[in-house]
């Protein structure tokens, strides 16, 4: 049984694709994989959530699959022989309409909007910020730049605006068509990568929908917050997500480096607050894509965000192509335990002033104050959608909660929550029945022993999502 309450979030590529190193994956405790659609193409990736699903049910695990649409490509184009080293104080030219391969006075680009978006004076930042461009002026579909900061810059890659401003929509005709291949194989979550506004999030969550409609399938939706735009809109972007991921690298090299610490905890302490979920991403332990450890600082950096209350950290190219992709998740998995070990626990403070309006959320709540304060040994929701286990799951408690539901698509889903182990259990129809039956389920999951006291919460009528409006305290006999 894992007693981590913070959860893992681990990218598929070709350095995990091995079917028993992903089954060992899961089992050291990975909780969500990640399907980087900006690789591969749809039958690669139905191919890969398959072995996900089979290696799943050989680790006796469940876990949630994560599709993460690519976005708009704003990227420069190829060069002749891959890549050019840039002088400071060079001239360089980013041309819409070039066809031809780069070189060293200039490249094409994938993205044609580029010289309608930016003007003499503005910074560009090429390769996460490696390669700094000052734009000169703009002639037509040429964007004319003096290289401020020089370096190797090689095929396709990524550029940005220092302070944002790209016009570039977060979903493109490939998007659209990889939501429908992502609910092909019913994708739990759907990341939108750069997202502006409630807008984006809107517009995807009507696609998935209606592509997900001919399997009755509704994902979660996570907005990627990387652009400096959606910054000032993060309550609004949060209110139209089920939760957002900390995208620390494109939002650095928007931001700043020095901004994004701060921005990570507010981002943390918003989500939790309006009782969304929040994935911390991006170098975590970047050092193991080629080292069996990782840095002190990277343990730190995990560490805090584990402090900070998210719910779940994210490994990528780790994990996707690193050396050491189990030993990764290992070692991020004792990281968070040992965080969590020394998480300070307020929740009296949590409730002081606050007020509920709904009567299941008053039954979360009421569950959470009254275990802590008996000591119980676990919080057990019987939940058919898994609201009262994420309403939970905001509050820090060092008790296990245990969400036992009859559908696999709400035991996946719950996969992400902080502190949540989900359950698949066929409850009763009838109250009685259904909870002798969790608590014969929890024995035998050696969750509960003769004398311990637990609280559980459920619904009657039995069944019914958004339903629960009772809480019970037992001691097991």
């Amino acid at each position: 049984m894992i007693h981590r309450a913070t959860k893992i979030v681990a990218t598929l590529g070709p350095a995990s694709s091995d079917p028993a190193l992903l089954e060992d994956m899961i089992r050291a405790g990975v909780n969500v994989v990640r399907l980087n659609f900006s690789h591969g193409i749809a039958a690669d990736h139905i191919e890969r959530a398959r072995l996900v699903r089979e290696a799943a049910e050989r680790a006796g695990r469940e876990v949630a699959i994560m599709a993460d649409l690519q976005g708009p490509k704003i990227r420069v184009g190829k060069f002749d022989g891959g890549k050019v080293m840039l002088e400071p104080g060079a001239p360089f030219i980013l041309d819409a309409a070039r066809k031809e391969p780069g070189d060293l006075g200039g490249v094409g680009l994938d993205y044609r909007e580029l010289p309608r978006d930016v003007k003499a004076g503005d910074t560009l930042l090429l390769n996460d910020g490696l390669i700094v461009l000052t734009v000169t002026e703009v002639r037509g579909d040429a964007v004319h730049t003096i290289v401020k900061l020089g370096g190797e810059l090689s095929n396709n890659k990524g550029i940005n605006k220092q302070g944002g401003g790209l016009t570039a929509p977060a979903l493109t005709a490939k998007d659209m068509e990889d939501i429908k291949t992502a609910m092909s194989f019913q994708a739990d979550y759907v990341a939108v990568s750069f997202p502006k506004s409630a807008t984006d999030m809107e517009m995807a969550r009507q696609l998935c929908n209606v592509a997900g409609a001919e399997w009755g399938h509704r994902p979660q939706l996570i907005a990627k917050i990387e652009r400096a735009e959606a910054i000032p809109r993060l309550t609004e972007i949060l209110a139209a997500s089920d939760g957002i991921m900390v995208a620390r690298g494109d939002l650095a090299v928007e931001v700043g480096n020095a901004v994004v610490p701060a921005l990570q905890k507010k981002m943390i302490r918003m989500a939790r607050a309006a009782d969304k979920l929040v994935i911390t991403a991006t170098q975590m332990m970047e050092s193991m894509i080629t080292n069996p450890v990782p840095t002190r600082a990277e343990v730190s950096d995990v560490a805090n965000a584990v402090l900070d209350g998210t719910d779940a950290v994210m490994l990528s190219a780790e994990t996707a192509a690193g050396k050491f992709p189990l030993e990764t998740v290992r070692q991020m998995a004792a990281v968070c335990e040992a965080a969590e070990e020394h998480d300070p626990v307020e929740l009296d403070a949590d409730f002081t002033g606050a007020t509920f309006h709904r009567i299941d959320q008053s039954i979360a709540m009421g569950a959470l104050f009254t275990a802590y304060h008996l000591g119980a040994k676990a919080i057990v929701a019987l939940t058919d959608s898994g609201s009262t286990a994420l309403w939970m799951s905001r509050h820090r408690v060092r008790i296990p909660i245990y969400a036992l539901t009859p559908k696999i698509g709400t035991q996946r889903k719950m996969a992400l929550y902080r502190n949540v182990r989900p359950m698949l259990m066929d409850t009763a129809a009838e109250r009685d029945a259904a909870l002798a039956q969790a608590e014969a389920y929890l024995k035998r999951q050696g969750v509960v022993s003769p004398g311990d006291v637990y609280a559980i919460t459920c619904g009657e009528p039995m069944g019914a999502p958004g339903g629960t409006n009772m809480l019970k305290i037992c001691r097991v006999g």
